[in-house]
């Protein structure tokens, strides 16, 4: 009897040591701690979770991130060095945009034809680069709302015989790459195009007399001629022509946030300060 209460009772043990093994892991102290750290964990959890939905919908229009800008900082007054610097007129307005937006800028300088892959393959935001809207532009690119007006322009040399954009017939002109006036002097009847990836090297050729002119947005050509001696601007406009920012096809997110930053800045007088500013340092 003592050995069937014994063997009965070595029995009940096992079955009590066996039920506590297999229960175990529900007794863990994990739910409490997995509660826990959810709750500790649910704001940043639900902002990492908004932080994607915006980054899906368009990466760079989520607000407190980054705005990368891409441009040619060979293009006075609208971006060029200064003490090592990017400044410039699409500088500061592509700054106030960017506070407009809650966001931090950064600008990336490149040769002016590579800026529209840029934002066609998503290596920056945006492209500002007192680019001007073309059809053929617009066939790659979005464009925002115009924030300023030029023309394209012809820079001789003083003692040139050319005093119009007939008499660029059969001459030499140098453009920088990519550009408007690249496309302009390309029209021209017989003219040889010469293309520099910098508008100040076709002015330097123009003063060595490798060229006869230079075909160029006029505000930077009031800025090589007044730094510049020996060379003048033709009175005869060969454009008229409208700049506004280049973004990539179909992110019409981030189209609608920047035309709404640029029609306050406008309302403010913001971009005729910033326009002003940098045309009266010239």
């Amino acid at each position: 009897m003592k050995k069937q209460i014994l063997a009965l009772s070595m029995a009940a043990l096992m079955a009590a040591a066996l039920t506590a093994c297999s229960s175990k892991p529900a007794e863990t102290a994990a739910p409490e701690t997995t509660q826990a750290q959810t709750a500790e964990a649910a704001p940043e959890t639900e902002g990492e979770t908004a932080e994607a939905s915006e980054e899906a919908t368009g990466g760079a229009e989520a607000a407190g991130g980054t705005l990368v800008m891409a441009t040619n900082a060979e293009f006075p007054p609208y971006e060029y060095y200064e003490d090592g610097d990017i400044v410039g007129i699409d500088v500061e307005i592509a700054k106030a945009i960017a506070a407009k937006l809650g966001m931090e800028l950064q600008i990336e300088d490149m040769a002016f034809d590579a800026i529209i892959p840029a934002v066609t393959s998503g290596k920056a935001d945006f492209g500002a680069a007192g680019m001007t809207v073309t059809e053929e532009r617009q066939r790659s690119v979005e464009f925002t709302d115009t924030y300023a007006n030029s023309n394209q322009v012809a820079i001789v040399k003083e003692d040139s015989d050319i005093t119009g954009s007939d008499a660029l017939a059969g001459k030499i002109i140098g453009v920088q790459l990519g550009t408007t006036g690249d496309a302009l002097a390309t029209e021209i009847k017989d003219a040889t195009v010469e293309r520099y990836n910098k508008g100040l090297e076709a002015v330097q050729s123009l003063t060595q007399g490798k060229i006869d002119a230079v075909v160029i947005d006029q505000a930077t050509a009031e800025a090589f001629v007044k730094k510049t001696e020996g060379i003048k601007i033709l009175e005869e406009k060969m454009s008229e022509e409208e700049y506004a920012i280049a973004i990539k096809k179909g992110n019409m997110e981030l189209v609608e946030k920047m035309n709404e930053a640029i029609k306050e800045l406008k309302e403010e007088g913001k971009i005729d300060e910033i326009v002003a500013k940098y045309m009266d340092a010239e």
